[in-house]
């Protein structure tokens, strides 16, 4: 930093001003600083500059996978608005429990960001209030925290929207196939689902237990789901999937078995996944990577402002885009055919030897 400021013909303090983003310093002391640096191939330690500011110039995210879709385009946004402001990304991926009770055992958030953004992980009472203790901000991202600083979508309101609209077209037998509890993701799969339960309610549709089944991820999972399905006596003719990475693969198991698509069973997704559009999927688009950019910005706004309102929420909007995955009920499915003949058993009737006649 001393070589930087005879370079630039400046004080070392000023060095630091300029390269640290304050505004204390004048826009030709800034442009011979930085050109020095440039020259000298200096690069600012953070690690020594925290010491001084108490800063790390990192933010972290907890999230529950790296694999899902949604949680890169919300990394995806997160990261431009971190770059702009010349901060770092730090992500940690808590995949089962035993990583999970560590994280929050330890709390390596703590000493090593500026603010921790919680993506998409449904939490319990006492890491709720691990997280209030963490001493800097929290964003919770894709998840309505009452009290806290939050960035989502209405879930609910979707979720109801999306069954309406399968109403609309006649469906009474909507099936609901979420994310399994152990999946991370229960925190919008339950609320989700309790605007499906909604939209039925209002509608006097009875709520069918049968109807709502869970998949881990894979194919092989969402095809026994998508069997116990067909395999009731009255089955859907609908359905409404927690996710587009879960449609798809509803859809790869209906077509892979021969049952048309929307013509047998309409599929409806949630996200707008990049795909969805090229398997002309109908779905609930959510604007994943502006959910992103909002939480990087709430973020910096709680770092950079201490009497910024730490229980700020904001919340962006979702529409339905029709595609071709939805249609109109058929009329006159087999088992609604009121003109369709049972066909009929006779009691046999036995001989004295035992033979039937």
């Amino acid at each position: 930093m001393a070589d930087v400021a005879e370079r630039a013909g400046v004080s070392v303090s000023t060095v630091s001003r300029t390269l640290r983003g304050l505004s204390t310093v004048s826009d030709d002391a800034r442009t011979r600083v930085e050109a020095a640096a440039r020259e000298l191939s200096f690069v600012i330690s953070r690690q020594a500059s925290s010491l001084v500011t108490g800063k790390t110039g990192t933010v972290a995210v907890l999230a529950p996978t790296l694999g899902s879709w949604f949680v890169g385009q919300v990394l995806r946004g997160l990261s431009e608005i971190l770059r702009d402001a010349g901060l770092d990304l730090k992500v940690y991926s808590v995949g089962d429990l035993t990583e999970r009770a560590a994280f929050f055992d330890r709390l390596p958030a703590r000493r090593n960001a500026d603010a921790l953004l919680v993506v998409s992980f449904d939490l319990t009472e006492a890491e709720f209030a691990r997280l209030d203790g963490l001493g800097v901000p929290v964003v919770y991202v894709s998840q309505h925290a009452p009290g806290r600083a939050s960035v989502y979508v209405e879930d609910i309101a979707a979720a109801r929207a999306g069954t309406r609209y399968l109403r609309g077209l006649g469906h009474r037998r909507i099936a609901f196939v979420r994310a399994a509890p152990d999946s991370g993701f229960t925190c919008s799969s339950r609320t989700r689902l309790f605007g499906y339960r909604e939209a039925l309610a209002e509608a006097a549709v009875p709520y069918d237990e049968e109807l709502v089944v869970s998949t881990s991820r894979g194919r092989r999972a969402t095809a026994e789901a998508v069997g116990r399905l067909l395999c009731l006596a009255d089955p859907p003719t609908a359905v409404f999937a927690e996710t587009d990475e879960i449609a798809m693969e509803v859809l790869w198991v209906l077509r892979s078995s021969g049952i048309d698509v929307p013509d047998r069973v309409s599929v409806l997704g949630f996200d707008d996944h990049d795909h969805a559009e090229w398997l002309d999927l109908t779905t609930i688009a959510q604007p994943a990577a502006e959910v992103g950019r909002a939480a990087g910005t709430l973020a910096r706004t709680l770092i950079g402002d201490p009497s910024a309102d730490p229980a700020r929420h904001v919340v962006l909007p979702t529409h339905l885009i029709p595609r071709g995955t939805t249609g109109p009920v058929r009329e006159a499915q087999g088992r609604e055919d009121p003109a369709r003949e049972e066909p009929t058993w006779e009691k046999p009737t036995w001989e004295e030897d035992g033979s039937s006649v």
